[in-house]
């Protein structure tokens, strides 16, 4: 996958991708060190004091935990080893927001510290920036904090209000607006501002500090969940900015706020990860001491149906984000190969995996969200009361699928990157899939025996190939007033790249033996239950897309139906015991057992 979406094109094999049983011993234990600290300074005080952390009762707490993570060195972890950082790898950058995970609502606030509060600085900083401004937030001595998003403007961002002018002097930009749902907002010494100076058509950004002249802050909001993080609104009344504070070139801040989001929707989709397993663990653990009708309801179908699913759903998107994180690794060297500069390198690196980044932000999203539902469910009447906390998870969760943009936003997105990319700057080219898919779907028509998981898999390309060619040629620039087909198809691409990902995973596994045989036995049968839903749901989604735009055409949409179904229909498993496998397996390792 040596460029974003190629994968849909070629046929990938296991040794190209990387898989998180590769992680190093350093890597992990990274990982487990931020864990560590979570369940330290964290979980366990919460559980003491039986109440999670409020933003608006204990903010002083909050910011002393944020100085203990940059004493860890924790706050740093983007940062360049000059300024005080760690200076971590992108897959290692993604494994510790996977952890960081464990720390709740704090995982909001660390998560704003080390990436969209400090990674504008970071890349498009220039030297007298970066040197004034990292030390400080690396060691958390400085707190970081993020101005995008304003009362008019949410998904539209470059549609904002808050302006800059220079003064008459030369030396100042006065900046006048208003900012919302500014995380880390309530004790932030930096704010990483966008605002469009006179009346250019793109925003730009500057570094405004707390203390400047005309900045003041707003209460903390009341919010649904992630209680212990500070979301404010911020508010510019002829805040004088020094003209050295533009990050940046001048109109440059609408592209540099969507390179911030594309790495952060990487983090966002690692914390759904994190969440999930860390849910998964907790139903497990109650699933097994909770005693009715005089035996464990681990026991019963419709437990195991629950935690099979979870299982399921949160290994083979783990596949994919650490699959991608490593090709944004590699891209990263060999783009500074080629001379670019290590920043350069790092945004055109995860610019490439843009399609990959909003497929992952919006599956793992939803994953987090299924597992802390199905996981208060087997809690029953104990999981919506706050003792337990798992009702805090289920809170806690709602926002990852709104922020970094919202799920229908990354969806469209996906589809409208590669659609970009093969139309209009030509950089990738599906054109050699198109014969294959013709020559695949006529086969498949033809064929009436049982598919292998692995026919299974590349059907699930073939079939998002197929519609989005025939809905692209049939609907052209008219697709773009067509948001529900367009979801659809994201949802059709993202179970394709997630079931690869999967599935390439699980023959690097076994052809290394990096597992022992009974875990790779249950890894098999995880590849399975996923198939099986993947497939099921693909055809759901492709007959709604079919269905949609053959409505005055009854025979293209028959023609189309057969093609989808001879794609979709014929992988047969038993998934009700395939998930009852992996729920006992899981069930008897007592936690999350990958």
């Amino acid at each position: 996958m040596k460029q974003g979406g190629s994968w849909l094109a070629q046929r990938i094999a296991e040794g190209d991708v990387f898989v998180p049983e590769e992680f190093s011993e350093e890597q992990q234990m990274i990982r487990d060190s931020v864990i560590e600290f979570c369940i330290k300074e964290i979980q366990e005080p919460i559980k003491k004091r039986g109440r999670e952390f409020s933003a608006s009762k204990d903010l002083q707490e909050i910011i002393a935990l944020l100085e203990k993570a940059g004493e860890y060195g924790f706050c740093g972890v983007s940062i360049a080893e000059h300024y005080g950082g760690m200076d971590l790898d992108f897959n290692t950058g993604v494994l510790f927001a996977e952890a960081n995970a464990q720390g709740f609502s704090f995982a909001t606030t660390l998560g704003c510290q080390t990436s969209i509060g400090s990674l504008p600085i970071v890349f498009y900083g220039n030297e007298e920036q970066k040197t004034k401004y990292l030390p400080g937030i690396a060691s958390g001595q400085l707190k970081a904090s993020y101005c995008l998003t304003e009362p008019g403007a949410g998904s539209d961002a470059n549609s904002g209000k808050t302006t800059a002018q220079l003064t008459e002097d030369g030396k100042s930009y006065t900046i006048n607006g208003q900012k919302m749902w500014i995380t880390n907002g309530g004790f932030a010494d930096v704010f990483i501002v966008f605002a469009k100076i006179d009346n250019d058509k793109n925003l730009s950004a500057f570094i405004v500090e707390k203390s400047y002249p005309g900045l003041s802050i707003g209460a903390e909001e009341e919010k649904l969940g992630i209680k212990g993080s500070s979301t404010v609104q911020v508010f510019f009344n002829d805040c004088l900015v020094p003209k050295e504070n533009l990050l940046g070139k001048r109109g440059g801040g609408f592209k540099m706020a969507l390179n911030i989001l594309n790495t952060g929707r990487m983090k966002l989709a690692a914390g759904g990860i994190g969440g999930s397993k860390f849910a998964h663990t907790k139903a497990i653990e109650y699933a097994n001491q909770r005693v009715q009708f005089r035996e464990p309801i681990a026991n019963f179908g419709a437990i195991k149906h629950k935690l099979g699913e979870i299982a399921v759903k949160t290994w083979m998107h783990e596949s994919a984000l650490y699959r991608t994180g490593k090709q944004i690794d590699i891209k990263t060297q060999n783009l500074i190969a080629q001379g670019q500069s290590a920043s350069e390198a790092k945004i055109n690196a995860v610019r490439e995996y843009a399609i990959e980044a909003a497929l992952l932000k919006f599956t793992c999203s939803e994953v987090m969200d299924y597992s802390i539902d199905e996981t208060l469910q087997i809690y029953g009447g104990m999981g919506y009361a706050v003792e337990t906390g798992i009702e805090m998870g289920y809170r806690d969760s709602r926002i990852l699928r709104i922020y970094e943009g919202t799920n229908e936003i990354n969806r469209m997105l996906s589809q409208a990157e590669l659609g970009r990319r093969i139309a209009k700057t030509k950089e990738l080219s599906l054109r050699p899939a198109a014969q294959m898919v013709r020559n695949h779907i006529i086969k498949r028509i033809f064929f009436r025996g049982a598919d292998d998981e692995a026919t299974a898999v590349f059907n699930l390309k073939v079939a998002f190939l197929y519609l989005s060619g025939v809905v692209g040629r049939s609907m052209g620039k008219e697709l773009v007033r067509e948001q529900e087909i367009v979801m659809n198809m994201a949802d059709m691409m993202a179970v394709a790249f997630v079931a690869e990902s999967g599935w390439l995973r699980y023959n690097k596994l076994k052809k290394q033996q990096l597992v022992n045989q009974e875990t790779l036995d249950i890894l098999f049968k995880v590849n399975q239950v996923y198939l099986f839903n993947a497939l099921t749901s693909a055809q759901q989604w492709g007959k709604e897309i079919i269905y949609a735009f053959t409505e005055n055409n009854p025979r293209q949409r028959k023609r189309m139906m057969a093609r989808l179904n001879a794609l979709t229909t014929r992988y047969a498993v038993n998934a009700k015991n395939l998930r009852r496998d992996i729920a006992e397996y899981s069930c008897a390792k007592g936690s999350y057992p990958f």
